[in-house]
């Protein structure tokens, strides 16, 4: 018992500092889930049409790939589960990971964690508190969900297991982070490579789920996120693979308990990499700077993004397939120039998916400015010559130009699988074009991150909350039948649609426009305020 000394003081201590936090986490996972579950009922309040809201969009490979397969079209819990999936399978894994690097890896970092030690508190506490707070948060989430879809009049039995779905992949991914901690040197380097082991999980259950039923969907009990959607809530709930999860999260916690016995505190398992005694001349730019801190982000985001272009243009061609036994459906299609206008119907929803990926990239790399601000980094290279606006400049032009590389690749990926499939090589340039037309959408992201960050350094949670809006209306605004108004706030509906739809001049000068302005009121912002 030595060994967890303090764990409930550092409890205590690890709610205090997550409590604005964790409680906008639980508060808008539980509002999203329910006001959609109310929606849902009010403008969908039969059988039928439930079922053709879920027959239009689920039979689509690039929502199967997204959301993964809807398992029950005919009530609303059942639709909640598939729209609302992303949530339990990314949003709420991510909430937990970061949650335990960031009372664990990150307080170690800081230094903070050595006068911790240095009380009456033992050793594997900090884990284990971290664990308790992040076990804790998914808990409370899936406890909410299932109250909430219960009230509303739903199963109890399918809202209790959607609840149980939420808080089990949310603790697998706390207890991957606990041995993550251990391994990386940092936090960032340890919320890395937790992040990678959520972002192939997904990829190999979009990969099961991209093709449909006929697809390999015994890929989905290789992916810790596929587990989730086995579940099955609101389908015939399939308890036992909850156990599963279960199993997951105690081999994690007990291999990270056994590798924080075999480390220095403040070091990890994995050596890290010495840097060379002198610096490089080319590194004497702020941007060449940036450049350094971030390339590794980018090597690694530009495997992931191609991995998913593969997977989207795999399927592509499978799309005009799903229609085949439609009576009239191929003279349809032939007034309307063929199947390859259904195909590039969903190659232009897959790139506006895409877009939404690399805003994620692009948030994170905007905030590096603030991490190496708070961390007192910023301040010796701005005690030089170095202004602040060129400092910030540096940030922004590695997000900007690496978020415009990663759609290329992305797209390039997508075209080239698609073009293999139909023996056209040329369509990798092709839909590397269509991908780079979502560039000006993911610049008004990066502007209004960059306006947080200048004027409202301590609210950059802000700035993943316009993301997180902007996705909700992209997802929900047309199911929820919300005005047009509404949906034009997000700069994702004026994207072009492209190659469904020619590129047109005044949406994207606009969006360039508004994403100019909202960078320069940032750097304004960041020119009057203090460091720090």
């Amino acid at each position: 018992m030595r060994s967890i000394t303090g764990t409930w003081a550092l409890v205590r201590l690890g709610l205090r500092l997550d409590r604005v936090r964790l409680l906008v986490w639980v508060l808008a996972v539980l509002g999203v889930v329910v006001v959609f579950a109310s929606a849902v009922g009010e403008l969908y309040p039969d059988e039928a049409s439930r079922r053709q809201l879920g027959g239009s969009v689920a039979a689509d490979p690039a929502f199967g790939a997204l959301l993964g397969p809807l398992q029950d079209p005919r009530s609303v819990g059942g639709l909640v589960t598939w729209r609302m999936s992303f949530f339990q399978m990314v949003l709420v894994p991510l909430m937990a990971l970061q949650t335990v690097t960031r009372h664990t890896r990150a307080e170690e970092e800081a230094g903070r964690l050595d006068l911790v030690g240095s009380t009456v508190v033992g050793h594997r506490a900090p884990l284990t508190a971290a664990l308790i707070v992040a076990f804790g948060a998914c808990s409370l989430i899936g406890a909410f969900v299932a109250a909430g879809l219960t009230v509303q009049g739903e199963a109890v039995a399918g809202a209790v297991a959607l609840g149980a779905v939420y808080a089990g992949t949310g603790a697998m991914f706390a207890a991957i982070a606990a041995v993550t901690a251990q391994l990386a040197s940092t936090a960032r380097g340890a919320t890395g490579l937790a992040g990678a082991v959520l972002g192939v999980a997904f990829l190999i259950r979009a990969v099961a789920d991209g093709a449909g039923d006929d697809g390999p969907t015994w890929l989905r009990w290789l992916s810790p996120v596929g587990w989730s959607t086995e579940v099955q809530p609101f389908a015939g709930e399939r308890w036992w693979v909850l156990g599963v999860m279960l199993a997951l999260v105690v081999v994690g916690t007990a291999v990270a308990y056994l590798l924080v016995e075999r480390r220095d505190t403040g070091s990890g398992l994995l050596p890290a990499r010495l840097g060379a005694p002198e610096a490089a001349p080319w590194l004497a730019s702020p941007l060449a700077l940036a450049w350094r801190l971030q390339r590794g982000t980018l090597l690694g985001w530009t495997v992931g993004m191609v991995a998913v272009g593969l997977v989207y243009g795999f399927v592509a061609e499978s799309v005009s397939d799903l229609i085949d036994d439609v009576a009239g459906a191929a003279a349809m299609l032939e007034r309307m120039g063929g199947a390859e206008v259904l195909v590039d119907a969903f190659i232009a929803t897959t790139m506006g998916v895409l877009a939404v990926i690399v805003s994620i990239y692009t948030v994170s790399a905007l905030l590096r400015a603030r991490t190496e601000e708070t961390d007192l980094r910023a301040e010796p290279v701005l005690a030089t010559r170095v202004t602040r606006s060129a400092w910030l400049a540096g940030h922004v032009a590695i997000a900007v130009v690496g978020s415009a590389w990663l759609l290329a690749v992305a797209g390039a990926g997508e075209g080239l699988a698609h073009g293999l499939r139909i023996g056209d090589l040329g369509q990798a340039p092709r839909l590397a074009g269509a991908a780079l037309a979502q560039t000006p959408a993911v610049l008004v992201v990066a502007g209004s991150t960059v306006a947080v960050f200048g004027w409202l350094p301590r609210l950059l949670g802000l700035a993943w909350g316009a993301l997180g809006a902007f996705l909700l209306l992209g997802q929900l605004g047309p199911v929820l039948q919300l005005d047009q108004w509404a949906l034009n706030l997000s700069p994702f509906t004026h994207a072009p649609q492209v190659p469904a739809e020619p590129v047109a001049a005044l949406p994207i000068l606009a969006l360039l426009a508004v994403a100019v302005a909202l960078g320069a009121f940032g750097v304004v912002g960041f020119r009057r305020r203090d460091i720090g």
